[in-house]
C-alpha cells in the first residue's frame, strides 16, 4: 500500500467562533478520538461550572490552564486521515497573546480552514479591523499558505438558514478577496461544530446547500512539489549536549536533503564541518530532505559555533547573511503608526533578533500591488509597504522568492504582532 501525502492543516478564526469544538467534533465523528474521551471531557467540563459546552474543543485544548481558562494557548497537534491524505491538524490560537505560535503554526502549513461565525454580528467582529479572522487572513496569505477553506461555523444558532449562510459568504468572501485569495478556489461550506452537521457527514438540516462536507473538501487540497532540488537550508531549532554523542542540533530542513559524510556550513558564524549521523524519533536515517524534522549529529563544529536561529548549509551555496533587506509588509496592529526608526523584534523562521525599520520606500495597494506612496512618513493598520530592514545582528535570511520558507517574517512588539512580511531583496550581505 502506498504511503498518503501529507499535509499540514492549520485552524485559525476569531477567539469563540468555535475552532476548537468543530475540529474536536469532526474527530469524534472520523473516530479518531473516541466517544468515551469525549464523554469524560464532557463530565470534567460540568466541573468548572462551564456546563457541557467545552466537551469537543478540549480534544485540541489538553493542556490544563487552557482548559480553565477556555481558550486555546498553544499549538495543539492531531493527526487524521481521508481517505486521500495523512493530516497533521494545527490548532492555532485566537488570541492575540499566542499569536506568536501562529506564526511558527503557519510557517508549516500547507493549508488552512478559517472558522466564521453565522451569528449576528461575531462575524462582523472577527473581519473588523483588529478582529482575528482578518489578521489570520493577512497572515496565512503573507506567510504563503495560498489554499484556505472557510467554515461557516454555527449554523444551528441561526436555525440553519440559508440566508445567515449567504451572509457571511458575502463578507468572507470580501475578505478573502482583500488579503490576494481567489475567491471561487475558496469553498464555503456552512457547518456546526457543535452538532456536527457537514463535518464528516452531510447535513439533514440543510437541503440548500450542494457543496461537499468538511472532510470531502480537506481532499481537494493539493501538494505542492518539496522543494528538494533547491541547496540545502536547515534553520536550527535547538542545540543539545549530548554525553558521548556531542553537539546535536535539531531543524527541519527546508529545502535540499543531506546524509552522513556531507560537507555543512552554518551561519552567521561560518563554521564548517560534516555530518556524522542523521536521526528523527530515535531512528537513523541514511538521508533528510526537505520537510523532514531531524536531529543531527556534527564532526567539527563546537557547540558555541551553533544556536537557535542559526542556518545550516552546504558550502558551496551557503545560506545568506542579511544586514539590511528590503521587504514587503502589511501593518497588523499598532496603536497608532509607526515611522522609520522603529525598532521591533523580528521573528524569521528559527531566529528572533531586534531589528530596525531604516526606510519607508513606498506604500502598496495591498489588493493590486501598485504603489500608492513613494516615502510615506508613517505607516498604519492595514497598510502594506516596501521597507528597509536592518536586524540588530547580521541575520540568515533569504529572499521569499528564491526560498518562500526562509523569506517570511514578522514583527513583534509589546506582545502583539504588528506586521508580517516577505523579504524582497537582499541590499546588504554579511560575510564572516
Amino acid at each position: 500500500m502506498a504511503t498518503k501525502d501529507h499535509l499540514n492543516l492549520i485552524v485559525t478564526g476569531h477567539i469563540d467562533n468555535g475552532k476548537s469544538t468543530t475540529m474536536g467534533h469532526f474527530l469524534m465523528d472520523l473516530g479518531v478520538v473516541d466517544e468515551r474521551t469525549i464523554a469524560q471531557h464532557a463530565e470534567e467540563s460540568e466541573k468548572t461550572g462551564k456546563g457541557d459546552t467545552f466537551k469537543y474543543a478540549w480534544v485540541m485544548d489538553n493542556i490544563k490552564d487552557e482548559r480553565e481558562r477556555g481558550i486555546t494557548i498553544d499549538l495543539a497537534f492531531q493527526k487524521f486521515e481521508t481517505p486521500k491524505y495523512f493530516f497533521t491538524l494545527i490548532d492555532a490560537p485566537g488570541h492575540r497573546d499566542f499569536i506568536k505560535n501562529m506564526i511558527t503554526g503557519a510557517s508549516e502549513a500547507d493549508c488552512a480552514i478559517l472558522v466564521l461565525s453565522a451569528k449576528e454580528g461575531e462575524t462582523d467582529t472577527a473581519i473588523a479591523p483588529g478582529g482575528q479572522a482578518r489578521e489570520h487572513a493577512f497572515l496565512l496569505k503573507t506567510l504563503g499558505v495560498k489554499q484556505l477553506i472557510v467554515a461557516v461555523n454555527k449554523m444551528d444558532a441561526v436555525e440553519y438558514k440559508e440566508d445567515a449562510y449567504n451572509a457571511v459568504k458575502e463578507k468572507g468572501s470580501k475578505l478573502c478577496q482583500s488579503v490576494g485569495y481567489k475567491v471561487d478556489q475558496v469553498p464555503f461550506i456552512p457547518v456546526s461544530g457543535w452538532k456536527g452537521d457537514n463535518l464528516v457527514k452531510k447535513s439533514e438540516n440543510m437541503s440548500w446547500y450542494s457543496g461537499k462536507t468538511l472532510l470531502e473538501s480537506f481532499d481537494d487540497f493539493k501538494v505542492e512539489e518539496k522543494p528538494i532540488n533547491k541547496p540545502l537550508r536547515v534553520p536550527i531549532q535547538d542545540v543539545y549536549s549530548i554525553t558521548g554523542v556531542g553537539t546535536v542540533p535539531v531543524g527541519r530542513v527546508e529545502t535540499g536533503s543531506m546524509k552522513p559524510a556531507d560537507k555543512v556550513v552554518v551561519m552567521p558564524s561560518g563554521a564548517t564541518g560534516e555530518i556524522k549521523s542523521i536521526e528523527t524519533h530515535h531512528t537513523q536515517l541514511a538521508s533528510a530532505q526537505a520537510g523532514d524534522n531531524i536531529g543531527f549529529n556534527l564532526r567539527g563544529i563546537e557547540k558555541n559555533d551553533i544556536k537557535r536561529g542559526d542556518v545550516m548549509g552546504s558550502p558551496s551555496d551557503p545560506p545568506t547573511v542579511a544586514k539590511e533587506f528590503k521587504a514587503q509588509i502589511i501593518v497588523i496592529h499598532h496603536p497608532t503608526a509607526i515611522s522609520p526608526g522603529y525598532t521591533p523584534v523580528m521573528h524569521c523562521h528559527t531566529a528572533q533578533v531586534a531589528a530596525t525599520v531604516t526606510a519607508f520606500v513606498s506604500k502598496i495597494n495591498p489588493a493590486t500591488g501598485a504603489v500608492d506612496e513613494e516615502n510615506p512618513k508613517f505607516l498604519k493598520v492595514g497598510d502594506s509597504a516596501i521597507v528597509k530592514i536592518r536586524p540588530v545582528r547580521p541575520t540568515p535570511i533569504e529572499t521569499f522568492e528564491a526560498y518562500p520558507e526562509m523569506g517570511r517574517f514578522a514583527l513583534r512588539d509589546m506582545g502583539a504582532t504588528i506586521a508580517a512580511g516577505v523579504v524582497k531583496e537582499i541590499t546588504e550581505e554579511h560575510t564572516p
